[in-house]
C-alpha cells in the first residue's frame, strides 16, 4: 500500500502586521487538520479581535473523515468569507495566497481595523493578499507526512504500557485520567497501522482502539 504523499504547510502559529492608509492588517495564520479545528481558530481570532471592522477567514483543510479514502488521495476543503467587504475583495484573495503557495492543513484570519480611507477593491484585495503572504512568511513553510487521529481507552495497569509505547514511537499525545486513562494521539498515517499491531500485542487486545 502506497504511503500517502507529504504536503507543504506552515511550521507554526503566527501573526504579521502592517498598516494601509491609515487602516491596520493583522494576517494571522496556523496550522490545523480538520474543518473543525479551522473554525476554531477562526473563532479564537474574531474573540480576540472582536472590536476590529472586519475578521476575513480563509483556510484549507482536508473534508472529512481521512480513513475512507485511499492513501494519498485528499479533498480539500476549501473555504473564505469576505466579512463585510466588498465582494471579492478580501476571502478570495486570502485564499489564493494558499492556493498560489500551495500549502494546507493551513488557516488565515486577516483582521482590519478601518482607518478612514477607502482602499477601494484593487486596494483591498493587495492588502489581503499581503498579509495572508506576510503571515505565512513570518510562520514559514515546511513539508509534513499526513498524520491520523488515533484514540486509546486502557486500564490504569495497562496506562503505563501504552504511554511508553507511544512515546518511544516518538508521537505528539495528551492522555486524560479518568475511570480509564484515555490517550489522544497524533500518528503519521504510514506508521498507524504498525503502532495499532504494538499496542494490541503489548497489551494483549485490552487497549480500546479509535
Amino acid at each position: 500500500m502506497a504511503n500517502p504523499e507529504p504536503y507543504r504547510t506552515v511550521a507554526e502559529r503566527a501573526t504579521a502586521e502592517f498598516t494601509v492608509q491609515g487602516s491596520r492588517f493583522l494576517g494571522h495564520v496556523a496550522p490545523v487538520d480538520t474543518v473543525a479545528e479551522a473554525e476554531a481558530v477562526v473563532d479564537e481570532v474574531r474573540a480576540e479581535f472582536d472590536d476590529a471592522t472586519h475578521n476575513v477567514p480563509a483556510y484549507r483543510v482536508p473534508a472529512g473523515d481521512a480513513g475512507s479514502r485511499s492513501p494519498g488521495e485528499v479533498l480539500l476543503r476549501e473555504y473564505a468569507s469576505d466579512d463585510g467587504e466588498p465582494t471579492g475583495s478580501a476571502g478570495k484573495p486570502a485564499l489564493n495566497v494558499l492556493q498560489q503557495r500551495e500549502i494546507r492543513n493551513v488557516v488565515a484570519v486577516v483582521t482590519r481595523y478601518y482607518g478612514g480611507t477607502n482602499l477601494g477593491v484593487g486596494g483591498l484585495a493587495r492588502a489581503y493578499s499581503r498579509a495572508v503572504k506576510e503571515g505565512v512568511d513570518a510562520a514559514g513553510v515546511v513539508e509534513e507526512a499526513p498524520h491520523e487521529r488515533v484514540v486509546l481507552t486502557a486500564t490504569y495497569d495497562d496506562s503505563g504500557t501504552v504511554r511508553g509505547i507511544l512515546e518511544s514511537a516518538g508521537v505528539e499525545f495528551e492522555a486524560d485520567y479518568d475511570a480509564e486513562v484515555s490517550f489522544v494521539a497524533r500518528v503519521p498515517v504510514a506508521d498507524a497501522a504498525g503502532l495499532r499491531d504494538r499496542l494490541r500485542s503489548a497489551t494483549s487486545g485490552r487497549v480500546g482502539i479509535e
